[in-house]
């Protein structure tokens, strides 16, 4: 199985505009046009019923001391935790292709709704439910597709893997409110295969991709 997209190219930086967050000279970070990247895939083994697509960034900072903060940086070898920015799931296995801005096309404060998504399918809520958890303006259950905003002062690259699982069962056996670590939980015996592209991006000016 071969997962391909029109927006994200494996191994480079991500556009601006697949972005929650975007690069600011006067405020360090401005709010993007956080579209949801388009998708297409080919070659899905026999005995598919269902496919998963989920986002993780593996390089958010386990410690948030130094994080957007002036005049201090976020080391590069500070140990990372992973953060999941899109977790959607009963995409039917005669649909090959998620189109750019489907899911997502601008930045919703407190959240979008769920768990219900276009064409039936369904998403969980992405990390962004957590982490504005204590903001009285933007806290809410950021359900589907929300793109990466890393730490303008992080010394370290921050990669956004797309990961497609090709799944032998139609549904993914949750309820209600779902996350990402949820879904990896009940489909680990379901994969039939996965393939995933891997997008860079960082919005310290001090660091080039």
């Amino acid at each position: 199985m071969k997962l391909l997209s029109q927006s994200i190219v494996n191994g480079q930086a991500i556009h601006p505009r697949y972005a929650f967050g975007k690069q600011d000279a006067v405020a360090h970070i401005a709010l993007s046009d956080n579209l949801s990247p388009h998708f297409s895939w080919e070659g899905a083994p026999e005995g598919t019923r269902s496919f998963v697509l989920i986002c993780r960034d593996p390089d958010v900072p386990s410690k948030p001391d130094d994080v957007n903060q002036e005049d201090r940086e976020v080391p590069a070898d500070l140990p990372r935790v992973n953060f999941y920015h899109w977790v959607l799931v009963d995409i039917p296995a005669n649909v090959t292709v998620i189109e750019e801005g489907e899911f997502s096309n601008e930045v919703t404060p407190k959240g979008k709704n769920g768990p219900m998504a276009p064409r039936n399918m369904r998403q969980g809520i992405n990390d962004y439910t957590s982490w504005f958890a204590n903001d009285h303006d933007m806290k809410g259950d950021y359900y589907g597709y929300d793109g990466p905003c890393p730490p303008f002062n992080d010394a370290l690259v921050h990669r956004y893997e797309f990961t497609l699982y090709a799944l032998d069962i139609e549904t993914v056996p949750l309820e209600g409110r779902f996350t990402a670590e949820d879904v990896l939980k009940v489909i680990n015996t379901h994969i039939l295969a996965s393939d995933s592209i891997t997008g860079l991006y960082t919005l310290n000016p001090k660091v080039t991709i």
